[in-house]
């Protein structure tokens, strides 16, 4: 499969492909006599699966560590939870961040609303 079929059924741009082979998202592929790489079909799930997890939280290096413990063989659910729980943490400090930046942004509000705007000169 050509690398711009790969890109187009993937979703994503040939150079993302071509970046996800540098980094180690995907195998390098085959290369035809000509020299076009010529990769499996089952790269596209992959190219997937790794947008798939940075959706939901994970660094791309996340997401290279998992497809690397998976590769290796014998990853299930049960050892490859505490990547999903890595990034629910991250995700709850910053939630815990924007919360008191949120209340931070009230309290502000109503100093305003009080007379004590923070854009007066004191």
């Amino acid at each position: 499969m050509k690398i711009g079929r790969v890109a187009a059924e993937a979703g994503v741009s040939v150079d993302t492909v071509r970046f996800y082979e540098r980094i180690g998202v995907l195998p390098a592929p085959a290369r035809t006599e000509s020299g076009y790489r010529d990769y499996d079909p089952g790269v596209v799930g992959r190219i997937r699966l790794t947008r798939e997890l940075q959706t939901i939280g994970f660094t791309l290096g996340d997401a290279v560590a998992a497809l690397a413990a998976h590769d290796a063989g014998g990853a299930t659910c049960e050892s490859e939870r505490w990547r999903l729980q890595a990034v629910l943490d991250r995700v709850d400090a910053k939630l815990a961040e924007l919360t008191a930046l949120r209340g931070r942004i009230v309290d502000a509000q109503h100093a305003c609303e009080r007379g004590r705007c923070l854009f007066t000169t004191r």
